[in-house]
């Protein structure tokens, strides 16, 4: 649920303006900012209002290591979960979204499109294409009933979205089935509407009427409590196009050459038998990686099948490429990253923003630094014009090396209904959500 949150708060206007019209005085700024915390804090606590009656790790109860490890609450026997859906206001309805259907998907793709996570200064705004979508909402054993919209039902018009997919993730040494979160998007003139609230609880109901009673999800806002929070970072591989929207800018004492210059990289890539990932390597690629995913506190419990679908190559999906031992043709490395565009706001000559994240990469016998930089170069060959990346896993061993620089953005992931006694680092951390 990347960033989800921030789709669906609103944010507070707080202008300013001096009232005799001169330059405010320091102490007229001292006073705004204080009424600014006061008023964050305020919709903070509004916001935390809905949490705090949720099975989530509270923050009054961080360091406290009485607590046990695992389940909150116990689930629930299955007769008693709530079989009717959750009320709406009087104008919506709830709807299923088969997003094998075109006509549905494009009207998700649309609510997203216009509606879904943008940064803090408005510029650019996640552009997921119906291929995404589908791969992202259609993994092995999914439910239908999982994709949730709401439609004004006097227009049928789709204005609100949240789904589930099922997932296998280990916590330390258990293998716990849960949903993972995901879009969860409010029409931009419905934020008001208190409706994030109740696609929450009719998300979690349905997910309950499965016997599940774990989730797993990220935002980047801080709610009750994060397990771990994560820092984005970016590579340029188009620094003039990043400068020219405004996603990145010119360093100090830089000039737009040396730029491009700095950020080159080679033509073709270095490590002998590195090539895209076929069918044929599930086997291959599945052990490698349940091995490597085993050493993190958190991380997805892979089979072949998960494999196939997360990791199989997808044209402007998701990239995968292995090296496979010139010698003796074992698989011993691995990389992969999705694409994730993003529309450029009011920029007259771009309209998007093409972008790579780096996704589940494992290196036994190439280094992870040379691994990676031939995944960037590849990506650069396939016109992205940035690779990202957040510093889970061991990424943060690559990151400064080959020219990522800290982006503004902190992804911190949460579980609903399992407790963690401690915080985990960000390297704990063998979970990447789309």
């Amino acid at each position: 649920m990347a960033d989800s949150n921030a789709s669906s708060g609103s944010p507070e206007e707080t202008a300013n303006p001096s009232s005799d019209g001169n330059a405010p005085s320091e102490s007229d700024l001292a006073l705004d900012t204080l009424a600014r915390k006061v008023q964050e804090s305020l919709t903070l606590g509004k916001r935390h209002k809905f949490w705090e009656t949720q099975p989530v790790g509270q923050f009054k109860d961080i360091g406290d290591t009485s607590l046990p490890e695992g389940p909150i609450e116990p689930p629930t026997p299955l007769s008693e979960v709530k079989q009717e859906p959750y009320n709406l206001p009087n104008l919506y309805e709830w709807v299923t979204c088969n997003i094998n259907s075109d006509e549905m998907c494009t009207e998700v793709y649309n609510l997203l499109t216009n509606n879904y996570v943008e940064d803090d200064e408005n510029m650019f705004r996640f552009n997921y294409s119906k291929e995404f979508l589908r791969w992202a909402l259609h993994p092995p054993g999914y439910f239908k009933s999982w994709h949730i919209g709401v439609r004004v039902k006097s227009s049928k018009k789709l204005v609100a979205f949240i789904t589930g997919i099922p997932a296998r993730i280990r916590v330390h040494n258990e293998i716990v089935m849960m949903a993972e979160i995901n879009f969860l998007c409010v029409h931009k003139k419905l934020r008001s509407k208190r409706l994030a609230p109740v696609m929450i609880k009719e998300v979690t109901r349905r997910v309950h009427l499965e016997n599940i009673w774990q989730a797993a999800y990220t935002a980047g806002v801080v709610l009750p409590t994060p397990i771990s929070t994560c820092q984005y970072w970016h590579r340029s591989l188009n620094p003039k196009k990043l400068i020219d929207v405004g996603f990145s800018r010119l360093g100090a004492r830089m000039t737009m050459s040396r730029t491009i210059k700095l950020y080159k990289l080679p033509e073709s890539t270095v490590t002998p038998g590195f090539r895209k990932m076929e069918l044929h390597d599930v086997p291959a690629v599945t052990r490698l990686i349940r091995n490597y995913l085993s050493q993190f506190a958190v991380a997805p419990d892979f089979d072949e099948n998960d494999v196939e679908h997360w990791l199989l190559p997808k044209e402007d999906v998701v990239d995968s490429y292995l090296v496979e031992s010139p010698e003796t043709h074992e698989i011993t490395d691995f990389c992969s990253f999705y694409t994730l565009p993003s529309s450029i706001l009011g920029n007259q000559n771009y309209s998007t923003l093409k972008a790579a994240y780096s996704y589940y990469n494992v290196s036994t016998k190439t280094p992870l630094l040379q691994l990676m930089n031939d995944a960037l170069i590849v990506a650069k060959r396939k016109d992205y014009d940035v690779f990202n990346a957040l510093d889970v896993m061991h990424n943060e061993s690559f990151l400064k090396e080959l020219k990522f620089g800290p982006g503004d953005g902190k992804l911190h992931y949460y579980l609903y209904n399992y407790r963690i006694r401690q915080t985990l680092k960000a390297a704990e951390l063998g979970l990447v959500l789309l």
